[in-house]
């Protein structure tokens, strides 16, 4: 069975970063493996107002039209925050992602899993794995049965995540594919006040538990 990745940097910081990370990627890939390319086209929920967002969307779909172009195998995705965001995308991105903040909005789940793509629902950091359930209900009445949902740790007290490990076994109760995000899951929201750290020494430690 072949594995399913979405790696790649946060943001699209610039094009030669982008165009950087998404050659190394594709180099150590595996034959078979099914991997998609994400970066953000901006990062709406930035800690602070003077967080950098990424290059915004009509600079990032050029990114990804000549990405496509320069590596037609690769599949990408991205994140997006708002409704009319959705149509803009359809022709250049392989995958949706639905942020962790947002995926008990129902007139935006609803938009993004009507552009019929594969949608990836990141739990919100408040919500217990069987929730999902409610939050898939909602993406798959659209009739689009291709919908994965997203495990990234869970709020425990103050600037901190913590990765319950059931919560990869309860979120098949959704009957999706379930994706483990190692990174933002060692992540410490606000903790620097104006930015978000994170224990990055962890991630191959869970990544490993997870798969």
């Amino acid at each position: 069975m072949s594995k399913v990745w979405i790696l790649g940097p946060c943001s699209i910081e610039n094009r030669d970063l982008f165009f950087d990370c998404l050659s190394h990627i594709d180099n150590i890939m595996e034959e078979g493996d099914d991997w998609y390319m994400k970066a953000s086209f901006d990062k709406a929920n930035r800690t602070s107002l003077h967080g950098g967002r990424g290059p915004g969307l009509e600079d990032a779909i050029s990114i990804w039209k000549e990405a496509r172009s320069a590596f037609p195998h690769v599949k990408f995705t991205t994140d997006v925050h708002e409704c009319w965001q959705v149509e803009k995308l359809v022709d250049v991105i392989d995958m949706v992602q639905i942020p962790a903040f947002l995926c008990r909005q129902t007139n935006f789940i609803l938009k993004v899993s009507s552009a019929n793509k594969p949608v990836n629902i990141k739990k919100g950091q408040f919500l217990s794995p069987l929730e999902m359930i409610n939050v898939v209900e909602k993406a798959k009445s659209t009739g689009n049965k291709d919908i994965f949902v997203c495990e990234r740790g869970v709020s425990f007290g103050y600037n901190n995540l913590v990765s319950d490990m059931r919560s990869l076994v309860l979120l098949r109760e959704t009957k999706c594919p379930v994706i483990y995000d190692a990174s933002h899951s060692v992540q410490y929201p606000g903790k620097d006040i104006t930015s978000s750290g994170g224990g990055s020494e962890f991630i191959p430690s869970l990544a490993k538990a997870a798969t």
